[in-house]
């Protein structure tokens, strides 16, 4: 997959995973449909959800440290900065022909474009928070919390 389909597949996942309310108790209910999909595929992530700054949710599996919690932190300033999930940014970068590390002049040690960072979508409202997963390659990030937003909003 080039950067460019890979780029339009992303948008199209913004487009079609979005909240039509989003609550603490729904940050909660996520939280642990996530939490109980990892436990049970034994993955060593650690799973943060936040509206608005806040953390409604946030678990560690074992296997994970306190760099996983810096990772997701890193992330999510991309999301709450660019409205966008932090792997499209990453993506979006490279499209371009360059690196967000390069290019973004921004501080890496606050920010990282790497996969796993989506932003909480209410449709008609835009972003209002983030759900994000760190411990898996970048792209499994992504695409385990992709998985995860599809399995909740078609319950």
């Amino acid at each position: 997959m080039t950067e460019a389909e890979r780029l339009a597949q992303l948008f199209e996942q913004e487009e079609r995973l979005q909240f039509t309310t989003f609550d603490n108790e729904t940050a909660l209910a996520l939280g642990r449909q996530m939490l109980d999909a990892a436990a049970d595929r034994g993955l060593a992530v650690t799973i943060s959800i936040r509206r608005n700054g806040q953390r409604l949710f946030h678990a560690a599996l074992p296997g994970t440290s306190a760099d996983n919690d810096g990772w997701i932190d890193r992330k999510s300033r991309v999301v709450d900065r660019y409205g966008h999930s932090s792997f499209l940014i990453g993506t979006q970068f490279r499209a371009n022909g360059g690196s967000f590390e390069q290019h973004s002049r921004l501080d890496l040690g606050e920010f990282a474009a790497h996969g796993g960072v989506f932003p909480v979508l209410v449709r008609g409202v835009g972003p209002v928070g983030t759900v994000g997963v760190s411990g898996l390659p970048q792209a499994e990030d992504h695409a385990f919390v992709v998985e995860q937003l599809e399995r909740f909003l078609d319950s």
